[in-house]
């Protein structure tokens, strides 16, 4: 049995202007240990579909589908059930540290409360598990750095506090929201190793929502290309970096600098937007913005399969 298993996931917003589809029947799964790569331009649905996965969609949104995690629906679950399965089985690190930690609360406080409600430890086991985590994503002096508060913290320290909150109980499933935005690339590749470890200490899967093309590939085995709230194509590290199908998929590997390109060559930028998710085209979604688009693409493309579970969403068989 997978450990998570999402089946025809929709998620939809009511707005003034009409109703948002923000994921259209997203559909994998994901064992233990396994590290699955979610990525795409801002807007694609990335992080609604994991948020849908808590619990924690915006109050005009809804989900539905379903989404099972060991075999039980979350999506069916009450808010109780829930946060007995969010913080300790299923942990998330979000994007904004800024906003994620609580500015009127020190670090301590918002540690060892998590480790009080789901694994029921005292005060001080609970402070002492809270600063052995905080040595282990490398916060120099973590006996005293744990008694400031979040705006003492530079913002590396404040995404790495996040990541230790993330991992105190030892989560089955890690799901990183842009972990690495906004920090250097020396504390980009200590969190990524950071993430490494836990997988191997703990069996621990994860779920790695990013644009960044460049830490996918040192960090998970499995990738997920989004656009517009629909799967455009899905496979191995390899299959998608060396033998990519989609056009949108080439199109984000053009727009990333390598180092194994020569110095002339220069980077192409995907023209056009995105699609409105208030009135999506009929057909597919990139046509519009698509060098291979033909008058087919006006009707929903099949999802093609390819050897190793690899598959895209297009009428091009072999790709763009």
């Amino acid at each position: 049995m997978p450990l998570l298993q999402l089946k025809d996931l929709n998620v939809r917003f009511d707005t003034p202007e009409g109703e948002v589809r923000a994921v259209t029947n997203m559909s994998f799964t994901i064992d233990a240990g396994e590290s699955l790569a979610i990525v795409g331009e801002s807007g694609s649905g990335k992080t609604q579909t994991m948020l849908a996965v808590m619990g924690l969609l915006a109050d005009n949104g809804r989900a539905s589908g379903e989404a099972l995690f060991k075999g039980r629906d979350l999506l069916r679950m009450s808010a109780p059930e829930l946060n007995r399965h969010r913080g300790s089985e299923i942990a998330m690190i979000f994007q904004d540290s800024m906003t994620s930690l609580n500015p009127y609360l020190r670090v301590e406080k918002q540690m060892t409360e998590v480790l009080a409600q789901h694994r029921g430890l005292g005060r001080a086991e609970a402070r002492a598990h809270a600063v052995e985590m905080l040595a282990a994503v490398r916060i120099p002096d973590p006996e005293r750095r744990i008694r400031q508060y979040p705006h003492e913290y530079s913002g590396g320290m404040r995404q790495r506090v996040m990541v230790a909150m993330a991992l105190l109980c030892r989560p089955d499933l890690l799901i990183a929201d842009e972990p690495t935005t906004a920090l250097d690339v020396t504390v980009q590749a200590q969190i990524s190793q950071l993430m490494r470890e836990l997988r191997a200490a703990s069996n621990t899967a994860i779920v790695l929502i990013t644009h960044d093309l460049g830490v996918v590939a040192g960090l998970c085995e499995r990738v997920m290309v989004l656009y517009a709230g629909e799967v455009v194509e899905c496979g191995g590290v390899d299959d998608i970096y060396d033998r990519p199908r989609h056009p949108y998929t080439r199109g984000l590997l053009e727009s990333v600098p390598r180092l194994d390109q020569p110095e002339e060559t220069s980077l192409r930028a995907i023209p056009g937007d995105p699609p409105n998710l208030l009135a999506l085209p009929g057909g597919c979604r990139f046509r519009q913005r698509c060098p291979h688009a033909s008058d087919a693409c006006t009707e929903t493309p099949p999802l093609r399969a390819g050897g190793g579970g690899h598959r895209w969403r297009c009428f091009l068989e072999d790709g763009a």
